[in-house]
């Protein structure tokens, strides 16, 4: 067991499974106390099993992030377990397949909601309790959709998710731009990820623009696009999120970081 995070309570929602479950994992082995949020009650009481049968400490607590009533009532269920708040990783969201323009308003209000309104709530009730922790870290989930665009063929080949994904993701790295502001004066540190061809359960090798979503994949398209070879890992972008939770990213505030295999074609 490492040390980096000892005795650090992290709350990383979309815990249950993929790159949430992979980061519970990598946060507990260095001596956090993680509690995982996510709506899979069955999925995220397995993975918090799994934790401590490794010797980790982990709690499972249900929540959708899209609804705020449920997000107060959740953090506040997590700060009573261990008393305190440093660490949040918000890593649930979900992408919708492309249909410009003829997405539902409900679709694009729902994938809006899920990823940026569930950001935006979950570091609101979290803040508080970073504030009164003398400091903390704050890692947002973004995706190459908030970074990528595509020509009329690549969409016809490899399909895209909606129009709501690219906003919500964009909306979340202008967010973590703006939190890292406030944040400075609390010792608050806000940083975001951009994930690339990721192999999650969600996506047999990953989307055009959303890694995890599953929506017409395209492993032809990363293999094109992408400088190294094959796939990365749940574990890869858990990685990045542990060097930006501990103190060796102490100088590392409002970026926002890829871990995408060196994604060569950025528009």
């Amino acid at each position: 067991m490492g040390e980096r995070l000892k005795d650090r309570v992290a709350v990383i929602t979309g815990g249950n499974s993929g790159i949430g479950e992979a980061t519970g994992h990598v946060f507990a082995k260095e001596g956090a106390k993680v509690i995982l949020m996510a709506r899979r009650e069955d999925q995220g009481k397995k993975v918090a099993d799994a934790i401590r049968e490794e010797g980790g400490e982990a709690h499972f607590i249900s929540c959708d992030v899209s609804d705020n009533d449920a997000v107060l009532k959740a953090v506040a269920e997590a700060a009573e377990i261990y008393g305190r708040i440093q660490i949040l990783f918000n890593n649930a969201g979900g992408g919708a397949p492309g249909r410009f323009p003829n997405e539902p308003a409900d679709e694009f209000m729902r994938v809006v909601t899920v990823n940026l309104g569930g950001t935006m709530f979950v570091t609101q009730a979290v803040w508080p309790h970073l504030v009164e922790s003398g400091g903390g870290i704050v890692v947002n989930m973004s995706s190459l959709a908030a970074q990528r665009g595509f020509s009329p063929r690549m969409y016809k080949e490899f399909g895209a998710t909606g129009a709501s994904y690219y906003a919500a993701k964009s909306g979340i790295e202008g967010l973590t731009r703006y939190m890292a502001g406030i944040g400075g004066e609390h010792n608050i540190r806000v940083n975001c990820i951009r994930p690339g061809q990721i192999m999650t359960p969600g996506a047999t090798r990953g989307t055009l623009n959303d890694p995890d979503g599953g929506h017409h994949v395209s492993e032809k398209m990363f293999d094109y696009a992408q400088i190294l070879q094959g796939p990365g890992y749940p574990e890869d972008v858990a990685n990045l999120v542990l060097f930006l939770a501990c103190d060796e990213s102490r100088f590392v505030n409002g970026e926002i970081i890829n871990v995408d295999g060196g994604c060569a074609a950025k528009l």
